[in-house]
Formats: C-alpha cells, sequence, structure tokens
C-alpha cells in the first residue's frame, strides 16, 4: 500500500517532496502527488515522513 495526496487538501508547499526517503514526491500539475509504484510508506515507520511535515491535517492518506 501507499499513500496518496488529496489533491484539493494540498497547498504545494513542497515539505513533503524533499523529505520523501525514495524520491515518491513529484509535482503533478499545480499539486504534488505521490508514485504508488516507489513508495514504501516509509518501511513502516509509525509517522511516515511526509505526512509529519505536511502543515495540512488530511492531506496526505493512505491509498
Amino acid at each position: 500500500m501507499a499513500f496518496q495526496i488529496v489533491a484539493s487538501e494540498c497547498t504545494a508547499c513542497g515539505a513533503c517532496e524533499f523529505d520523501c526517503p525514495t524520491g515518491s514526491i513529484a509535482m503533478k500539475g499545480d499539486v504534488y502527488a505521490i508514485k504508488a509504484k516507489t513508495c514504501t510508506e516509509c518501511d513502516g515507520d509509525p509517522d511516515p515522513k511526509c505526512m509529519s511535515v505536511c502543515p495540512v491535517d488530511g492531506c496526505i492518506i493512505p491509498a
């Protein structure tokens, strides 16, 4: 399983892109998106990096 970014919640701040250890986050149009094929959910870390740095609650959710 991977995470996904809720486009309507994304402010395009870029915080998640720079903290993603697998490089799975990139701009898609005006917001960021997570590539499900390469997202490892930070290998089961209880607090994945993208979720911990995102300033918007509920923007990054399990896919």
